[in-house]
């Protein structure tokens, strides 16, 4: 009898955690988390405990040997959580343990794209990336507070370009984007230049604001640190400033956007393939990869330091 009652009663444990595991963790204490860690818990709860620097993390399996395709495993401020754009490869997204050891964060997001792939979302009127000629691995932010006109936030990210990188204009790679609610993208960072290097573009009345970032010759090998104050507006009273590695890159006062709400995304997104296969006389366009350490959006620039 009472060996029944304890397998019962095990039973019962059994799906309680398994409900409790599934629930978001992204408000728990951190009490809570390592009481999990300790008793057992699931890679969930691990992908909790690590981003947090929680000493029960050590714990749990060498974080030099992490890896995960979770987007949840990295914290990101008031973004919360994110969510992945039109790519569905295990290739294409994954955090693992900082490879260059001086990352401002000890985990990474790696963002792959290689030739074919292109995704489309469901539905009748799902934008299609194949059909459309494009290519990515990006994240979108999701939960985070929206970015209409009148707010104000800070927002940033370090991003690694390998030595093995390619620039493949005359096809061009974004890296980070304001895309609009319902409307064409306001502001990109991107890499989509003869030149090469990494820069910022932005889109208002269809007048096209560009400036060089960083050099072709200081991309590769190194991180960059990325900082952005925007206050979103339709009129002329907005602000949109670049910092790069500290030092003021853009500093432009107008109008920040033409829609009602933006939404950053980030990772890798190529446009027209067809442009490089033409001019370089072959089938593919080569593969790309891109790290990024230490996304964030606050409501000042000291919530962008990281944790």
């Amino acid at each position: 009898m009472k060996s029944g009652f304890r397998y019962f009663c095990f039973i019962c444990a059994s799906l309680l955690a398994t409900q409790v595991f599934a629930a978001d963790m992204s408000g728990w204490s951190d009490k809570t988390v390592c009481r999990l860690v300790k008793s057992g818990g699931n890679s969930d709860v691990n992908d909790e405990a690590i981003p947090r620097d929680l000493e029960c993390a050590a714990s749990i399996t060498s974080i030099k040997s992490y890896r995960s395709t979770n987007p949840s495993a990295v914290n990101r401020g008031i973004f919360g959580k994110a969510k992945r754009s039109l790519n569905k490869s295990p290739h294409g997204y994954t955090v693992i343990s900082d490879p260059t050891t001086n990352a401002p964060t000890k985990l990474v997001e790696v963002f792959e794209v290689r030739p074919g792939d292109c995704y489309a979302n469901p539905g009748v009127n799902g934008w299609d990336d194949c059909e459309h000629d494009r290519e990515r691995s990006e994240l979108t932010e999701n939960n985070s507070g929206p970015n209409r006109h009148g707010s104000e936030f800070w927002y940033g990210w370090s991003i690694y370009f390998p030595e093995n990188y390619i620039n493949i204009y005359p096809t061009k790679t974004a890296l980070g984007q304001f895309h609009q609610k319902d409307a064409d993208p306001i502001w990109m960072f991107d890499n989509a230049s003869r030149s090469g290097g990494y820069r910022v573009v932005g889109s208002v009345n269809l007048l096209k604001t560009k400036q060089k970032l960083i050099s072709e010759e200081d991309l590769r090998g190194q991180w960059h640190k990325i900082e952005v104050h925007a206050k979103w507006s339709r009129s002329d009273t907005g602000v949109f400033q670049v910092w790069v590695n500290g030092d003021l890159k853009v500093d432009y006062k107008g109008k920040t956007m033409t829609a009602q709400e933006t939404l950053f995304k980030y990772g890798v997104y190529r446009s027209y393939m067809v442009n490089y296969k033409a001019e370089n006389k072959t089938s593919e366009v080569p593969a790309q990869t891109v790290y990024f350490s230490n996304v964030k959006k606050g409501h000042t620039r000291e919530n962008l330091v990281a944790q």
